[in-house]
């Protein structure tokens, strides 16, 4: 068995030791709470006046967000089935802000009954309901920005031009909202370091123009963004920082506050998916390997661009595999062209960095049950 070399040592020892003594059948999602807690001291180190905001959607298992909470995070969230999930932890309301621009109905009126106060916008609209249901909010816009270099780009859904964003800030004060900020997002799985340059000397005239209306800021929430190594490498978390940092300083005021909301980097490469070798087929020139977790019970980024890397605990000839999911939806195909040593029917198949956006996703389509995620 081949192992990589992002591989923690430590977190495969705990893997192998959780598959040897536990009677839990697979599938289920392995988490390393030492990999979680060496995200949560690193994320914001590097950047001055920063707050860290964990992502919920990344993995929102209740065990995960309990460690966390224990950690003192602050959190994102965008529904009242992540504000519920928090209620129940005690997280105080100060430690929640929500940069979904879009909300419903009953997550402001949820909201707004625990106590959160900082609201993203990006639209005339969205003005209209935060004053009907959290009026005096505190409100941040968000702002356009490139995504190339992202494998999860999320440019097109959400995010205004500047001439709008100003527009937006002073329509926002008109209306007696409390306009503070001004937030973007790269891209999820950013590999473009130099996005956040583009993004910050973006926000940075849109801060300028807020100024000249007479509103003066006070947050700029740089979003996520952070990659994890899937295949290849990645710049690593100190280094982009350590540019954002730069970035900040050059262009904005000593006393900025900043807001960061990692997902991905918190949980992705702390993750490990325990799956089985559930079936093999040839079918025309390809060799097909049919494996107890797919794209509809856990992961569904592979349709996006995500690839995964593979373990396999057999010493057989590689062959080249088609990997697809246990459901009767040709869909289901997770990943093309992967090179594995040829397994037996049962045997274990590992998913690295598999964390993030795994369980979130997973629905329980064709009456698979979405996976279980234990912390080791």
């Amino acid at each position: 068995m081949v192992i990589p070399d992002f591989v923690n040592r430590t977190t495969w020892d705990k893997v192998l030791n959780y598959i040897a003594l536990s009677d839990m059948p697979p599938p289920y999602l392995l988490l390393d709470r030492d990999i979680v807690r060496e995200k949560i001291d690193t994320i914001g180190r590097n950047i001055e006046n920063s707050r860290v905001f964990y992502a919920v959607k990344a993995n929102p298992d209740i065990e995960v967000l309990r460690f966390l909470n224990s950690l003192g995070t602050g959190f994102e969230i965008a529904s009242e089935g992540e504000l519920r999930m928090l209620a129940a932890l005690d997280v105080e309301p100060e430690r929640i802000i929500t940069s979904n621009p879009v909300k419903t109905f009953k997550f402001l009126e949820e909201a707004v009954s625990y106590g959160v106060k900082y609201y993203a916008y990006d639209s005339f609209a969205e003005v209209e309901k935060l004053l009907r249901y959290a009026p005096g909010c505190y409100v941040y816009v968000r702002l356009s920005v490139p995504n190339e270099g992202s494998e999860w780009p999320l440019s097109k859904k959400f995010g205004v031009e500047m001439d709008e964003a100003v527009d937006l800030l002073v329509h926002a004060r008109a209306k007696g909202l409390n306009p503070v900020g001004i937030t973007f997002h790269v891209g999820s799985q950013c590999n473009n370091i130099y996005n956040w340059n583009t993004a910050i000397d973006k926000a940075r005239g849109l801060w300028e123009a807020a100024e000249q209306k007479g509103i003066k800021l006070k947050m700029l929430n740089i979003g996520g963004g952070y990659p994890v190594r899937y295949t290849k490498n990645v710049a690593d978390i100190g280094t982009i920082e350590k540019k954002v940092n730069q970035s900040i300083y050059q262009k904005f005021p000593r006393d900025i506050e900043i807001f960061i909301e990692p997902g991905r980097a918190v949980v992705g490469d702390a993750g490990i998916f325990v799956a089985t070798v559930i079936g093999k087929a040839q079918r025309s020139d390809e060799n097909w390997l049919y494996i107890d977790v797919g794209v509809f019970n856990g992961l569904m980024e592979s349709i996006g661009g995500i690839r995964y890397s593979y373990i396999v605990g057999s010493r057989n000839e590689p062959k080249k595999w088609t990997i697809a999911g246990p459901s009767c939806d040709s869909f289901d195909v997770i990943d093309r062209d992967v090179e594995l040593p040829d397994p037996e029917i049962g045997n274990r198949i590992l998913i690295l960095s598999s964390g993030a956006y795994t369980i979130s996703y997973a629905s329980e389509f064709n009456g698979f049950s979405i996976p279980k995620t234990i912390l080791i």
